[in-house]
């Protein structure tokens, strides 16, 4: 708190050499039955009249019969129905058993003359000496009490302060009191908007200070106290401010310095707190790029020429707690509630209604920057699922009817428009940051964008750790539970299928104290004894999968039978397939690497590439193929095809499997007709680098190599490797004794009689071959009979 302006103090009077929070409270007798502090304890209904004169009403005390109250001194403070405290002052003029009380009072506690009040003794040191309320800053709205009286003269702000202090020092103010005080001979109308309330109540003596518009808080008015007046909004009060206020330190002497900002983010925060999992290094980047400069004070900003963030934007796959960080800023910060709005809510079918709803969300933040300038406290947007609403003007991906334009105009304009505001901060949310306006993403406006992408290992567990902290606290979870093993085996699952397998070995759980013969009954006596195994996390992990990974399954059919090196090439061809795996990998340049596959229909092109992509142990391993895109057309093509190639960078490690890429295409040989908007589609995405900090390796097959290459697209990769058929007899040989098919002698049987012909046959026919053959089991003359006939389809 020291640099906020606010030395070390004590509020012990046994602390020798302390520097001591000193103010003239008067000292009261004691009679009767007395409080902790010394202060006699009284509870008296009064009646509600008007205040004698106006000195006493520009006193902000409230008038009493000396008689009512003589055990007491003037200007003590006692609470009026228990919510509103005021000082007193003793006037003879006022009757017995009556308070006179202001205009301003009356209003602000909606008394009326004549109605009956509770009037009991206030100790704002009810605890003792251990905590004291005193008012670190006070923020102050100022009007002409008479309008006709208002200009827009000069009002030298520092003498306003001096007079108000003078005036109200000692007395204890609250939020949201009316005060009338006369400056110069004219009486203005005060309106406290917010007090900083320290409380000196920790080991170290240093003050903790909290902001507070609620009528509750309540704090001693000391010379010390940071006074800032604003004018009201509409109002000719002219203030004129000196370039730095006068900031006062508790204890000490005041002298000129800059003044600090009110906190922005609560001092007890702790980012652990927020229950956010895998996320720290991203929250890191918001508090520096879009708070940092917030907390500076204002001058010295000025000099640094700090312009203020005015919009964050985060952007990544659905899952992975986007609206989960926007949702938990609202309990980090300290001042006015965010508001939180969805990207559809801003709709309406009325027109310009649309416009106006976006207005709405600016207007508090723009009348505070009209009273207070850049002393206003930050007003915090946040936008979900952005890109329904701020769509890319005069584009198809707009609505058609203008009013995706007309949006997207006004939230330019009051972001960063000719009326600037400095007080707001837009934090918008979106899975399809391509679909947004460009012009929201310039400096100015977005000029932030952070990906929340898939959490690594570390996140993975922390995310787990939080979705399991209540099954740990009330001991439901078996010691056979490793948080490193489930992390480890959870690649490219987001937070949310995170929160989702708990859920999931949650539930077969319970599944195991359902009545027997029932499925809707849960045996009582047994739930008690509930645990979560291990082995549900694992009976989990089969059911729930994540939306980007590895489709192990598909990927394993593609080899079902394993890969059967039966020549050299086959060896040659994965030393090269791993060394490129290896490149992308490590290599700090080469980010971006694609192979082709070619070769004759059923040579094992398709299980060459998927074994290498899971041998490679990358965590995100995407296969497009012709039967994903079956019944497309060809615009639905295309938008496939992007997405697919925009999900490939969710992990740091990725592998893009494009199988039969002529049939992609659409290429047929009679005429011959492809498809030259996916052609070029492909082509681009195969040069294109992936973003920082992300690595892609590229596998196509194809059996049409010619064609692509007379369409250019065998240059958009790095390496073409050519997979040959079987050629020899030998290599059948090894494909049989692989595949343990036939006795030793039946096999050299089928190989003599093949040796006669001039062999060449893929890989993948001659395995359908002996599998059909071993199923109808057949002699050796049929085996080499349906092998023959495999080689004529060639």
């Amino acid at each position: 708190m020291e640099r906020l302006g606010f030395r070390r103090v004590s509020n012990s009077p046994t602390q020798p050499g302390a520097p001591t929070i000193t103010h003239s409270r008067p000292n009261v007798a004691t009679s009767g039955p007395v409080s902790n502090a010394g202060v006699p304890h009284f509870k008296k209904s009064f009646v509600v009249d008007q205040s004698p004169d106006n000195r006493i009403v520009s006193s902000n005390c409230v008038a009493v019969n000396p008689g009512d109250f003589a055990s007491f001194p003037n200007r003590t403070p006692f609470s009026f129905d228990a919510e509103f405290v005021y000082s007193i002052e003793k006037d003879e003029r006022m009757a017995p058993g009556s308070v006179g009380m202001g205009g301003n009072i009356r209003t602000w506690g909606s008394w009326s003359r004549g109605q009956s009040i509770t009037v009991e003794s206030y100790n704002i040191f009810a605890n003792g000496n251990t905590q004291q309320s005193y008012l670190g800053q006070v923020e102050i709205l100022i009007d002409f009490k008479q309008k006709s009286k208002a200009s827009s003269a000069a009002i030298v702000h520092d003498e306003l302060v001096d007079i108000f202090l003078k005036s109200y020092e000692n007395q204890i103010l609250q939020p949201t009191q009316k005060i009338i005080m006369d400056f110069k001979g004219v009486y203005y109308e005060l309106y406290i908007s917010s007090v900083q309330v320290i409380d000196i109540s920790n080991n170290d003596h240093l003050p903790s200070i909290k902001d507070s518009t609620d009528l509750a808080s309540k704090g001693i008015l000391l010379r010390q106290t940071d006074v800032i007046f604003y004018p009201e909004d509409k109002s000719l009060i002219n203030l004129v401010k000196p370039t730095s206020l006068k900031q006062k330190i508790l204890g000490g002497s005041t002298h000129h310095k800059p003044r600090a900002r009110k906190q922005l983010i609560n001092s007890d925060f702790k980012l652990e707190d927020l229950g956010i999992g895998g996320l720290d290094a991203e929250f890191q980047d918001i508090f520096r790029r879009a708070f940092n400069s917030r907390i500076l004070p204002p001058e010295i900003a000025e000099k640094l020429d700090y312009k203020h963030c005015k919009g964050l934007l985060l952007f990544g796959p659905p899952g992975t707690g986007k609206t989960l960080i926007a949702r938990k800023l609202s309990k980090m910060l300290n001042g006015r509630e965010p508001k939180i709005v969805n990207g559809p809510e801003m709709l309406s079918k009325y027109v310009g209604a649309s416009e106006e709803n976006i207005r709405n969300l600016f207007k508090d933040a723009e009348q505070e920057y009209k009273q207070k300038g850049e002393d206003s406290d930050l007003h915090v947007i946040i936008f979900d699922e952005l890109d329904s609403v701020f769509k890319q003007r005069g584009s198809g991906k707009s609505d058609g009817t203008g009013v995706g334009d007309n949006v997207v105009n006004q939230l330019l304009s009051k972001m960063d428009g000719v009326d600037q505001l400095n007080n707001i901060l837009v934090i918008g949310m979106t899975n399809r940051l391509d679909l947004i306006d460009t012009a929201l993403l310039r400096p100015g406006r977005f000029e932030i964008q952070i990906e929340i992408s898939l959490p690594d290992e570390k996140g993975r567990r922390d995310i787990l750790l939080i979705h399991t902290a209540k099954l740990r606290e009330n001991d439901l979870l078996t010691s056979d539970i490793d948080f490193d093993e489930l992390s480890s085996l959870t690649k490219n699952f987001t937070g949310a299928e995170l929160e989702g397998l708990c859920n999931s070995a949650k539930s077969f759980a319970i599944t195991r104290h359902v009545k027997s013969g029932s499925i809707a009954q849960i045996d009582v006596d047994s739930i008690r004894n509930l645990k979560i195994t291990r082995n549900d996390f694992l009976l989990a992990l089969s059911e729930v999968k994540p939306a980007f990974g590895t489709d192990e399954e598909d990927l394993t059919l593609a080899a079902r039978h394993g890969i059967i090196q039966f020549s050299h090439f086959i060896k040659n061809i994965f030393e090269t397939g791993q060394s490129i795996i290896d490149l992308v990998k490590s290599s700090e340049t080469e980010t971006l690497r694609s192979l082709l596959l070619y070769g004759p229909p059923g040579v094992g092109k398709t299980a060459i590439a998927s074994t290498l992509a899971l041998n490679s142990d990358f965590p995100f391993i995407k296969m497009l193929s012709a039967e994903s895109l079956a019944g497309m057309g060809e615009l639905q093509k295309i938008q496939y095809i992007d997405n697919t190639f925009r999900d490939v960078y969710k992990s740091p490690l990725n592998i893009l499997l494009i199988d039969k890429i002529e049939t992609l295409i659409n290429y047929v040989p009679i005429g011959p007709r492809f498809s030259n908007d996916i052609l070029q589609l492909l082509m681009v995405y195969l040069t294109k680098s992936p973003p920082k900090g992300r690595r892609l390796l590229i596998i196509g097959t194809t059996s049409q190599y010619s064609v692509l290459k007379h369409m250019n697209l065998v240059d958009s990769f790095n390496d073409a490797v050519a997979v040959p058929p079987i050629r020899t007899v030998e290599e059948i040989g090894k494909v049989l004794d692989k595949l343990g098919f036939m006795s030793a002698s039946e096999r050299h049987e089928i190989l003599n009689q093949l040796g006669k012909f001039d062999v060449n046959i893929g890989i993948k026919r001659l395995i359908d071959s002996i599998m059909v053959s071993a199923y109808a089991k057949e002699g050796v003359d049929d085996v080499v009979t349906n092998i023959m006939d495999k080689m004529r389809l060639e």
